[in-house]
């Protein structure tokens, strides 16, 4: 028996499809290509843009004068100065991937000069210490610490990540590399951030702690690093920065 015309009928160790599919695999295949870049870009505009972030090499080694709180991690309340004539408070973090809770936990408390490096992402300031030491003698334009200020208890939704990387060391990432990188930051006393989904009291950003005020165990929050959660606690402010003191019972993945 023999094939009068050709119907269509494609087999695949063939080389060339017939002459009714040739137009059809590359309208597909372009179409695909298509349909995926579509859903990306959507995807990616859909979400809340983190800011952008760095480390600010082009403004110099900064040296600020202020106070210290060492809990939950080491915060400094800069006094007004060039940089911020209205004062600010940012994080501590240490060189590489460590903080520098033990070095502030000796000046807790106390009027400090800190030289480091700034990095900034949106509203949350940090700063990489290279030194940090007690001023024997207060200087002009030093202040202290601001009042704390209690804005109650709130279930939030959002992500928990590294406050090194998160404030403009590292672009934000997605996936198991990012909770590794963030999880081996965390390790070595990298202060925890929330990354909140919806602005909060006008901010994005909280420093983590526990409800008593003091650092987390790392057994309380490793496992929900880098994924969508929703955590449960108490919102303070202290200077310009947030502190979502949290019970992590509470935490459930979204």
């Amino acid at each position: 028996m023999t094939r009068k015309d050709d119907d269509g009928f494609f087999v695949g160790y063939i080389n060339a499809a017939p002459g009714s599919l040739s137009w059809f695999l590359p309208v597909i295949a372009i179409g695909l290509v298509a349909l995926f870049a579509a859903v990306g870009f959507f995807t990616a505009t859909g979400q809340k843009s983190a800011g952008s972030g760095a480390f600010l090499w082009g403004a110099g080694q900064q040296n600020l004068i202020g106070i210290l709180e060492a809990e939950p991690y080491p915060i400094l309340h800069a006094s007004p100065n060039e940089r911020f004539p209205n004062g600010r408070t940012l994080m501590l973090n240490g060189q590489g991937k460590r903080g520098v809770a033990n070095e502030a936990a000796k000046l807790d408390g106390q009027l400090v000069e800190v030289s480091g490096i700034l990095l900034k992402r949106g509203e949350l300031d940090a700063l990489q210490v290279g030194k940090m030491e007690a001023v024997t003698a207060p200087k002009e334009g030093a202040q202290n610490a601001p009042a704390v200020k209690d804005l109650g208890r709130w279930r939030i939704a959002g992500e928990i990540c590294d406050g090194k990387c998160v404030a403009g060391a590292m672009r934000p990432g997605t996936g198991l590399a990012h909770k590794a990188c963030a999880n081996f930051c965390l390790l070595g006393g990298v202060p925890p951030v929330f990354v909140a989904t919806d602005t909060v009291a006008g901010q994005d950003f909280m420093l983590l702690g526990n409800e008593e005020g003091g650092p987390l165990a790392d057994d309380q929050y490793f496992d929900f690093v880098a994924q969508p959660v929703e955590v449960e606690g108490q919102l303070e402010q202290r200077g310009d920065l947030l502190i979502f003191k949290i019970d992590p019972t509470t935490t459930k993945p979204l």
